[in-house]
């Protein structure tokens, strides 16, 4: 192949793998410009605020613009007309005077937007207004007039650009994090089950913990741009909700699991235990990747069968353990850490049912890839 075709090969990897980027790289652009054409055509006495507000309200999701565009119009509002009617009453013609309605027009401000982060742009609304009267030649009031016009304008464009370009919403991006997370679990579980044969450093669970606390958190973050969506009746697909906090569980069950991982399974028992949790690991991690592919194909869940059998498998090899009273004779820490593991298991199974039954409700708009629901008491 030559380097020119390798070259344009890799442009479209890259391109393809950077789509969501490029889209709102389209929607920042197209904000601006429509945002100075319009305010041109308008004759705004400083259409280059309009612009940065644009900008600024074009986020990754229609959800983030919607919070982006409230809250910058809510600060502009307070600043506007908090230094609007400071600066008309207190006469500022001397510089010292303007030093001094400056420092309190922006003083409150910057206490208000350390308060509620809705705020954020007041500050930066009451320097506008203070001080752009002395470049325009306009008064206080038509100063802070200006300003909600022209951010009114941006917010307006950001926000139209943002609905109708390359619309990203908040709950297709939530059921893609969500898929992401799967992925992570299942990762993190066949990497914790070397800790049970003690190939694994226990400094080594954190970093696997913490990967799995950050896609949380991430998806913390988009749920909250879904239900402003949602609220709006920008959205009408499911509330991702349920499966969200079906996630968090699963994060929980894998805390517990780590947890136990840090001893290895007595050495007596491996030989018994060994296989069988290898089996439903591997079991569990082929069900979080195959509802992780579900979710972003908006297809049914794989079944349990595997997973269950593998489950029931575990448990059987336990209680025949205990009943050949091997585990009287464990260290109290290892029997410890064997039934934490135990009761990590029996939650990730029921946890697995609940997942099974939330991913079916994401693909029942697709319709045609659906086969028969899981019920709704999270039974399968």
């Amino acid at each position: 192949m030559s380097p020119i075709a390798t070259a344009w090969n890799r442009l479209l990897a890259l391109l393809q793998d950077r789509q969501a980027e490029l889209r709102l790289c389209v929607r920042v652009t197209v904000s601006a410009v429509l945002t100075l054409v319009i305010g041109q055509w308008l004759n705004v006495p400083l259409v280059l605020w309009a612009v940065l507000t644009a900008v600024i309200v074009t986020q990754t999701s229609v959800g983030r613009s919607l919070k982006a565009t409230i809250d910058y119009f809510i600060g502009t509002l307070g600043g506007a007309i908090y230094a609007g009617t400071a600066a008309a009453l207190i006469p500022h013609d001397g510089e010292l005077a303007l030093l001094g309605v400056l420092a309190i027009a922006v003083a409150p401000m910057a206490l208000l937007a350390s308060i509620n982060s809705s705020f954020n742009a007041a500050p930066y609304t009451a320097i506008i207004v203070v001080l752009a009267p002395t470049f325009t030649h306009s008064t206080p009031i038509e100063s802070a007039f200006y300003r909600l016009i022209e951010v009114a304008l941006g917010a307006a464009m950001g926000l139209l650009v943002s609905l109708t370009v390359f619309p990203a919403r908040a709950h297709a991006l939530a059921i893609e994090a969500a898929a992401r997370m799967l992925d992570l679990v299942a990762q993190a579980l066949q990497d914790l089950f070397a800790g049970f044969t003690g190939a694994l450093d226990a400094t080594a669970i954190l970093p696997i913990q913490e990967r799995i606390g950050k896609s949380i958190a991430r998806l913390d973050v988009i749920y909250a741009e879904v239900k402003r969506e949602r609220m709006t009746q920008l959205a009408n697909g499911s509330d991702p909700g349920p499966l969200l906090r079906t996630l968090l569980r699963l994060r929980h069950d894998l805390v517990i699991v780590g947890r136990a991982a840090v001893v290895p399974l007595p050495q007596d028992l491996q030989p018994r235990l060994g296989p069988p949790l290898a089996r439903l690991i591997a079991a569990a991690s082929d069900y979080l990747r195959g509802c992780a592919a579900a979710l972003i194909a908006r297809a049914a869940p794989p079944t349990l069968d595997a997973a269950d059998q593998a489950f029931e498998g575990y448990a059987t090899e336990i209680a025949a353990i205990r009943r050949e009273g091997l585990t009287r004779a464990l260290p109290g820490d290892a029997l410890e850490h064997l039934f934490t593991l135990g009761f990590a298991l029996e939650q990730l199974r029921q946890h697995f049912r609940d997942l099974g039954q939330w991913v079916s409700e994401w693909a029942r708009p697709a319709g045609a890839q659906l086969s028969k629901l899981a019920p709704r008491d999270g039974t399968s």
